[in-house]
């Protein structure tokens, strides 16, 4: 069972109809109508909350629609994998050039016409593609950025939240001019690429996204970094002894930790871990927060009162008694 037949008979056990699916979901009925009949696949799971939306209204087990629809979007994955991907649309390679800098436009523009869909070309369109479809996402359950964008582009607000859907499920290779004057053009104000490294500098606009620049790179990496976990880290994870308590959090902030020339044992990320218990290696202005202590900083203040409450009491005694003073310096002479 797919995704369309189990909405369809879920519509008709509760005596629903598909106008009352679709402004549950938020979209248009042409949308739905396009689902049922195939002519649209259904959108991914992790891009869209529409399957919430709809399992919510037709009282469904929570995921079951997600569920199906990564089922059915592999199959038709394994279809496209084995067809040749057709190059991009003239309008969609002269807006990216379009909104490439004025200093490096004439030489990207170059490399482009060298291919019809060259490797820098599907580089440079995908990731402008990531930026975008990343905003899109976070902004989904904005009515008012989605009203924005709809004003921008000429549609409604149910048109713009389908719109959302299908753009989401995009990439380098099936882009289309549409999404490009939806999206791509009212989102991307310029984008450089530095052609050593390829390190890309997307600028987007200020009033649609939340962190107007962005920055791409691509870091070069020691191959001693890609070997997996450090020996030693595996013999302390399958000690019980030492690593029996230790929570996802520590294990993380264990991992994390990066070496050159020496290799540690077990029993530093041991010692590591204590480390991270002990309130007395942490301040107030920055308790770690893997640390187990919360009272570490009213440890600390208490351990300076005593401090100073012997001290004024060793100074009272001192001042109290002067012959006391003098007889302990005879006797040490």
């Amino acid at each position: 069972m797919d995704v369309c037949i189990m909405i369809r008979q879920r519509l008709e056990e509760l005596g629903l109809e598909q106008k009352d699916l679709a402004a549950a979901a938020g979209v248009t009925d042409s949308y739905i109508s396009q689902l049922f009949s195939r002519k649209k696949l259904p959108p991914a799971p992790d891009r869209t909350d529409i399957y919430s939306r709809i399992g919510k209204f037709l009282k469904l087990p929570v995921g079951k629609l997600s569920e199906l629809a990564e089922h059915q979007r592999m199959e038709e994955l394994k279809k496209d994998l084995s067809e040749t991907p057709m190059p991009l649309f003239k309008e969609v390679r002269e807006l990216v050039l379009r909104k490439c800098t004025l200093e490096k436009r004439s030489e990207i523009r170059s490399i482009f016409e060298k291919q019809p869909f060259g490797e820098l070309e599907r580089l440079v369109t995908q990731k402008l593609l990531d930026v975008v479809q990343k905003v899109a996402k976070q902004e989904l359950e904005s009515e008012s950025w989605l009203k924005l964008i709809a004003q921008l582009s000429g549609r409604s607000y149910e048109e713009m939240r389908v719109s959302v859907l299908e753009f989401l499920d995009m990439d380098a290779f099936d882009i289309s001019a549409e999404n490009c004057i939806s999206y791509l053009d009212p989102l991307i104000d310029s984008w450089d690429i530095d052609l050593a490294n390829f390190r890309m500098e997307i600028v987007l606009n200020r009033r649609l996204a939340p962190a107007p620049v962005r920055k791409v790179e691509f870091v070069e990496t020691d191959a001693s970094d890609m070997g997996g976990e450090e020996p030693g880290l595996q013999e302390f994870l399958r000690n019980p002894s030492m690593a029996g308590d230790a929570s996802d959090e520590e294990i993380a902030f264990l991992r994390k930790l990066k070496f050159t020339g020496k290799r540690p044992a077990a029993l530093y990320y041991y010692r590591e871990l204590q480390n991270l218990r002990d309130p007395l290696n942490f301040r107030e202005s920055s308790v770690a927060p893997l640390q187990k202590y919360a009272d570490a900083a009213n440890l600390e203040k208490q351990m300076q009162i005593h401090a100073r409450e012997g001290a004024i009491q060793r100074w009272t005694e001192n001042k109290a008694s002067p012959s006391r003073r003098k007889h302990k310096s005879k006797t040490a002479r």
